[in-house]
């Protein structure tokens, strides 16, 4: 036994990995990490981090959307120190937002029609995606072009905080803030609400906040050039090759110096880093003596904040509306399940997780005490459900 683990059962999630996925081509590599009260269980690295070097347990990932929850945590430093109210409007921080209104008509050659909101965009709204702010990616309605047309959410456009804020508070809302659920640039803007607070750039108030007190070593928005050896290559879907290289290691975007930090998918992380990370979460906020947010807190962030309890099939106008998410519930930066039977899993009740566009992913599990971090690089990442089918093998091989 392995913490309460059966070790033949836990060998599964290697082997079923590498059948299904690497040895097919459809993933290039896949890293795993799993512990149970506070202790590795398992850990295993599979695949090629780029072509003929093997995958190491100290290869460098871009975590993507993986960011919000961290981005989130810091946020909520803010709050408990009385600097920031879940109640604030936005335009409290950012006043750009003063005359954005909500789509009515129009885009493409036709200009925007909108009208005034029937509530204002609060710090809650940004937290749990009910701003009625979007994604370009989701390529459902005439907001989103015009999201695409503006690279408002391009790896590679050359926007400052303030740039990003003053553009995007152009665009209109796709619904009034808080009347429905929808993935969104939201994390984005509470980085900047961050670095507006604390009067410096994020990427510092991430590190002095988080990164450094917890010992995440490897986690930024830039490798460092001396460490650029070991990021891996990133890939994106091909229907006819499986999959195409979208970022290569020795000239990728993520070891060059940014004007924009992005609190929504911008950093990189390793698997003991974010496992470190998803450690301070299992334990209420604290790891070992180093408290980062009160208990109390991190209960709030991971409750269902979706109006009337319900889950993301009834609230979501997008992306997770899907059947899928039904018995998922949304808290302030974590998805939650709220009920495993109807999101047909092998879930407990109350843990939480998300993940990122290149199919990254991890979970927490305080009623099991189990803490998953799932690497692999590859996007979108609702190409392949590697990360509910590895959920599945991890609470498949409790046997305590």
């Amino acid at each position: 036994m392995t913490q309460g683990f059966d070790p033949a059962r836990l060998d599964r999630i290697p082997a079923f990995l590498q059948a299904k996925y690497v040895d097919s081509g459809r993933l290039p590599h896949a890293a795993t990490l799993v512990s149970r009260r506070g202790e590795i269980a398992h850990l295993s690295c599979i695949g090629d981090a780029r072509p003929g070097a093997a995958l190491k347990e100290d290869a460098i990932f871009r975590i993507a959307s993986m960011t919000k929850p961290i981005t989130s945590i810091a946020f909520m430093m803010l709050l408990e120190e009385g600097k920031v109210a879940l109640s604030d409007p936005l335009v409290k921080f950012c006043p750009e937002f003063k005359n954005t209104g909500v789509f009515v008509a129009g885009g493409g050659n036709i200009p925007f029609v909108t009208r005034p909101p029937a509530a204002p965009i609060r710090m809650l709204d940004l937290l749990r995606h009910t701003s009625g702010l979007t994604y370009g990616f989701q390529e459902r309605t005439p907001v989103d072009a015009a999201y695409r047309k503006a690279r408002i959410d391009d790896f590679d456009a050359h926007y400052t905080m303030d740039s990003f804020i003053a553009e995007l508070a152009k665009f209109p809302l796709q619904f009034d803030p808080g009347a429905h659920w929808n993935y969104s640039m939201a994390t984005d803007v509470l980085g900047a609400v961050i670095e507006r607070i604390e009067g410096k750039p994020f990427a510092d108030v991430l590190h002095e906040r988080i990164f450094a007190p917890l010992g995440m070593v490897d986690t930024g928005f830039q490798v460092p050039a001396e460490q650029q050896h070991r990021l891996t290559d990133c890939y994106a879907f091909d229907p006819k090759d499986k999959k195409q290289l979208f970022d290569s290691s020795d000239r990728s975007r993520w070891a060059k110096s940014r004007s924009f930090h992005s609190g929504g998918g911008g950093l990189v992380s390793t698997l003991h880093d974010y496992h470190r990370f998803c450690l301070m979460l299992l334990r209420g906020g604290k790891l070992g003596d180093t408290r980062i947010i009160g208990r109390k807190t991190f209960d709030l962030m991971t409750a269902n904040h979706l109006p009337g309890g319900g889950d993301l099939t009834q609230h979501s106008v997008g992306v997770f509306s899907e059947d899928e998410n039904a018995g998922i519930g949304f808290g302030l930066g974590f998805a939650t399940t709220i009920d495993p039977a109807r999101a047909g899993l092998p879930a407990s009740v109350g843990d939480f997780y998300w993940g990122g566009m290149f199919s990254t992913g991890f979970f927490v599990d305080p009623v099991e005490e189990i803490c998953m971090v799932f690497m692999t690089q590859l996007m979108p990442s609702s190409t392949y459900p590697v990360r509910r089918e590895v959920k599945t093998l991890v609470h498949a091989a409790l046997d305590d």
